[in-house]
């Protein structure tokens, strides 16, 4: 798998999704997608895809809601419990769902995860206080660092890359975890240094401190990023190109993964025929609803990233299109 960014810095804003009266005879059946911070993409593209789905209820029936979430880690184990019905997810943490791995070794691999298809690149993303004098993530060593919230995709890829580099969280001076709608005004507050972020971009998380308060955005590059990304599959080099953000005028080097969109096998296939249909039926729209879509190629969006296998309702609608 390669990331490759190729972005344009346009304005945008988070989808919300607008339910209209039902009839009352009407056989609604309720699905709700588990996202992420309100500021962040994931809470975006799951509107996205909810103002898609409900566009069509009075033919399926469906009616698709969003709920802002603490992020990957969250949304598995929650469509696990039965509480959600899909989310949006790294790929590196879909991975170890399905495995069973990492922050998912003591509940065992999730064997009825189901790929649905993947979106976005995500690159982690850090992000200095400008005052900090930042050039390298090591300088953070000492200072105020936002590790993340607990639940969060981005939390547990902190704690791979800290482990791959021999840190601890003491390293920090303060290891704060800030949920993502949070650590921009702390770091323009002077409360934090800077923070980690797994997020497509463009990004309102990101571009409200370059913007706000001059904030540097830092190469995340190394022996430490070399190891992971040479270990795991699901791990690529990926670039932020430089004139994206306001006062970072020069490309930015680190790693990332996939945002992808699961579910569980216990949801009918009917649902997740109709929500992928959804989709890919009005795929130009959606690719509208938000700058970090503008590059998705539905070919690509059924295979990368995706460790767990493809739900049954997705098949059928790829095998339909032919991709399959």
């Amino acid at each position: 798998m390669r990331l490759s960014l190729s972005l344009c810095a346009a304005a945008f804003a988070a989808t919300f999704v607008a339910a209209a009266p039902q009839p009352a005879a009407a056989q609604q059946k309720f699905v709700t997608i588990g996202t992420g911070g309100v500021t962040g993409v994931y809470y975006a593209a799951g509107g996205a895809i909810c103002r898609l789905v409900n566009k069509d209820r009075k033919a399926h029936g469906i009616r698709c809601s969003v709920e802002s979430t603490g992020g990957s880690v969250y949304n598995v184990n929650t469509i696990r419990a039965g509480e959600l019905d899909m989310g949006v997810a790294q790929s590196d943490w879909q991975y170890h769902a399905a495995k069973g791995t990492a922050v998912f070794k003591d509940a065992g691999p999730f064997n009825e995860l189901r790929a649905v298809f993947s979106l976005h690149p995500e690159p982690f993303t850090v992000v200095a206080r400008k005052e900090a004098n930042i050039g390298k993530f090591e300088d953070f060593k000492g200072k105020r660092f936002n590790i993340g919230n607990p639940g969060s995709g981005t939390r547990a890829s902190m704690e791979e890359l800290l482990n791959a580099m021999g840190w601890k969280t003491s390293d920090f001076s303060l290891a704060s975890e800030l949920k993502a709608d949070e650590h921009g005004p702390a770091l323009c507050d002077n409360k934090i240094d800077g923070f980690y972020y797994g997020v497509g971009h463009p990004s309102a998380n990101i571009q409200d401190p370059t913007t706000t308060c001059g904030a540097k955005l830092v190469s995340l590059t190394g022996p430490a990023v070399d190891k992971l990304v040479k270990a795991n599959s699901y791990y690529a080099y990926a670039t932020i190109p430089g004139g994206l953000y306001a006062n970072n005028p020069n490309p930015t080097q680190t790693y990332g993964v996939l945002a992808t969109f699961v579910s569980s096998s216990k949801v009918p296939a009917d649902v997740v025929y109709n929500v992928v249909k959804a989709v890919f039926e009005n795929f130009d729209d959606f690719k509208k609803l938000h700058p970090a879509f503008a590059n998705l190629d539905p070919k690509k969006m059924i295979k990368d990233g995706l460790s767990a296998p493809l739900h049954d309702g997705a098949v059928k609608y790829y095998k339909e299109k032919g991709w399959m």
